[in-house]
C-alpha cells in the first residue's frame, strides 16, 4: 500500500513537471497581446457599452416552454411501453406528470410567452 502511494506520487509529479516543460517549450516564441487585443469582445475594437450592462432576454419564456414540451415527449414514449405492463398505476403517474407540465404551460400563457412581439 505504501509503495503504491509513493509510486503514484512520483508519477503524478513527473506528469505535472512534464506538462509544465511542454508548456514552456510551446510558449517560447509567444508574444504578449497589445492593449487593444486584450479587449474581451468586438475583435479588438473599442466597446461602446460595459460588459456587465443589462439587456432584455425575450427568448427565456419560450425556452422554458420548449423544455416543458420536450420533457413531455421524452417521457411519453417509454411510458407507452410501461403502460402496457403497469396499467392504471402508470396512467395515474402520467396524469400527475402532465398536470405539473400543464401548470408550467399555464404559467407561460399567463406571463404572455405565446405572444410574439
Amino acid at each position: 500500500m505504501n509503495e503504491a502511494l509513493v509510486t503514484f506520487t512520483v508519477v503524478l509529479i513527473a506528469a505535472f513537471g512534464s506538462s509544465l516543460g511542454l508548456r514552456y517549450l510551446a510558449m517560447r516564441g509567444h508574444v504578449e497581446p497589445t492593449a487593444s487585443q486584450s479587449v474581451p469582445f468586438l475583435g479588438g475594437g473599442e466597446p461602446t457599452t460595459h460588459a456587465w450592462s443589462r439587456f432584455h432576454v425575450r427568448y427565456y419564456p419560450m425556452t422554458l416552454l420548449f423544455v416543458a414540451f420536450e420533457m413531455e415527449m421524452m417521457f411519453m414514449y417509454p411510458w407507452a411501453v410501461v403502460y402496457l405492463q403497469s396499467g392504471s398505476r402508470a396512467l395515474i403517474e402520467m396524469g400527475m406528470f402532465l398536470s405539473i407540465l400543464s401548470a408550467g404551460i399555464a404559467y407561460g400563457w399567463r406571463e404572455g410567452a405565446f405572444r410574439w412581439q
